[in-house]
């Protein structure tokens, strides 16, 4: 009988069948997603998937999930994050993406809407040794205070359009990550503030993602 596959060969099968492929070839992209284990993040419950090509359940709602691992990492190597930056992500989930984030900036500031998700994510962040982590219970679809400025803002989850507020509080220089449109095209857009008044727009690839809740939706008239 064959032994069933230990957690590092299933991580190393998730990298190169399911990661590289989606050219995510950057070796320090490749090499923290061997130091940042998923299976810590992953509900016991549903332990065994950490590895596969797919969104892992998270709570009782709907859309409440990790998102793939492929997209969680093309989505961190496509921001090209500084060991300097400031982050702001929007939907924390079981806080695995704020991990990976938190291994690549200064700092991250990361708001979940589902109270019970944000404590445990909180807890899980802290017994794993992540300290420039803050997981704060709040509705990332609410305008943020005015003052605090970011570097990149990761968007976990999809949204009908990009929000409009939040890219002034992009830093010059600053990146937005969202999944934007409606089943079953989505697209990855990354939104670059160039300067004071503008921003450029980049949409490297296709995907699909749970919407984020209470941000907009377009308007369906029936007649």
């Amino acid at each position: 009988m064959t032994p069933p596959a230990t957690p590092e060969q299933l991580r190393f099968n998730m990298i190169e069948q399911q990661i590289r492929p989606w050219n995510v070839l950057e070796a320090d992209i490749l090499d923290l997603l061997s130091v940042v284990r998923r299976e810590d993040y992953v509900p016991p419950a549903h332990r065994s998937l950490a590895f596969f090509d797919m969104e892992i359940p998270l709570g009782d709602e709907p859309g409440q999930c990790m998102l793939s691992p492929k997209v969680e990492a093309r989505t961190l190597q496509d921001l090209r994050i500084q060991p300097a930056e400031k982050v702001l992500e929007i939907g924390t989930g079981s806080g695995y993406m704020a991990a990976l984030l938190a291994h690549r900036a200064a700092q991250v500031l990361t708001l979940e809407i589902d109270e019970t998700l944000a404590q445990r994510a909180a807890e899980t962040l802290r017994s794993h040794g992540v300290a420039n982590a803050e997981v704060r219970h709040a509705d990332g679809a609410k305008p943020l205070p005015s003052g605090p400025m970011f570097d990149v803002i990761v968007l976990s989850g999809s949204v009908a359009k990009v929000p409009q507020n939040l890219l002034g509080s992009l830093n010059i220089g600053g990146r937005l990550f969202a999944i934007v449109g409606e089943e079953p095209m989505m697209r990855a857009h990354i939104v670059t503030r160039t300067s004071e008044g503008q921003w450029e727009t980049a949409q490297p690839w296709d995907t699909v993602a749970p919407r984020l809740l209470n941000f907009p939706e377009p308007s369906r008239f029936s007649f």
